[in-house]
């Protein structure tokens, strides 16, 4: 057996790619399914199986390619022509797993992660990559140098400055429910972006109508579709939260589809990488 030496992982957050895309769809078939497999597969099997979701075999295999040289996916030649995934990869795939399929909406008694910090000129980039990640995880901007995201995700703001090497700049405070002059649905909607994370349900609720009737192309892109909002909605409690938030909505359709596909989708990647 050869396997490829483990490329230098950049940052694979789950939304780094746009959902439909070819290189999200083939992100989606790695991360739901190689764990279980064993971590591998010909591929021969990943190029069928993107053909299900009616990706052209040219254009998987160029996805394919590059999701190599991003270090998702390593080569690894046995009997067959294959990848391995990379294991770098696997607690980003983890992290995923829990904000994909265990999404928490927040009550107005649950504490909050204050996200304070200056960082020098000399380390713009650091700054700038801190703003981008806090805004990948949903947290909200009240002012530009303090974030505040929900408490139970202090652990994931942790290990992004611990990526970054950027904790010496940045302090954590938990706190209670916030103190706002103006009614606190109107703070929130400074804080974050209400009228796009709208959207963005409004758009997966009406992406589950043109979900495929075969259960592994309709599971991949129910949770291609659905990978985005777990990272930029938050979960603000109610009293955050206009009267008429399709949020709730979301969250449970998809809990339903995702419940009702999830075996049928593996026993057909089973049976189409069996030996």
């Amino acid at each position: 057996m050869t396997v490829d030496a483990p490329a230098a992982l950049g940052v694979l957050d789950d939304i780094d790619a746009r959902p439909g895309s070819t290189a999200s769809l083939l992100r989606t078939v790695i991360g739901l399914f190689l764990r279980p497999l064993g971590g591998w597969i010909s591929a021969a099997d990943l190029v069928a199986l993107a053909g299900d979701l009616g990706i052209p075999t040219a254009q998987a295999r160029t996805g394919i390619t590059r999701l190599k040289q991003k270090g998702l996916l390593l080569a690894d030649r046995d009997d067959a022509i294959g990848y391995r995934l990379n294991p770098a990869a696997v607690p980003m795939l983890e992290r995923g797993d829990r904000r994909i399929f265990a999404m928490r909406e927040m009550q107005d008694a649950d504490l909050w992660c204050l996200i304070s910090f200056s960082i020098p000129e000399s380390a713009r980039s650091v700054r700038h990559q801190l703003r981008r990640r806090l805004q990948w995880i949903g947290a909200g901007t009240v002012s530009p140098a303090l974030w505040m995201c929900p408490g139970h995700l202090q652990d994931e703001v942790e290990l992004i400055l611990d990526e970054l090497d950027a904790r010496r700049w940045v302090t954590l405070f938990p706190a209670g429910r916030p103190q706002t002059a103006v009614p606190l649905g109107e703070a929130a909607s400074d804080w974050w972006d209400l009228e796009m994370l709208r959207s963005e349900h409004e758009t997966f609720q009406r992406s589950l109508d043109a979900l495929p009737d075969e259960p592994f192309a309709a599971y991949v892109r129910l949770i291609d579709s659905w990978r985005v909002l777990p990272y930029v909605d938050p979960g603000l409690p109610p009293s955050m939260l206009p009267a008429d938030w399709p949020g709730r909505r979301s969250f449970d359709e998809f809990a339903r589809l995702s419940s009702t596909l999830a075996e049928p989708a593996l026993a057909h990647v089973r049976a189409a990488t069996a030996s």
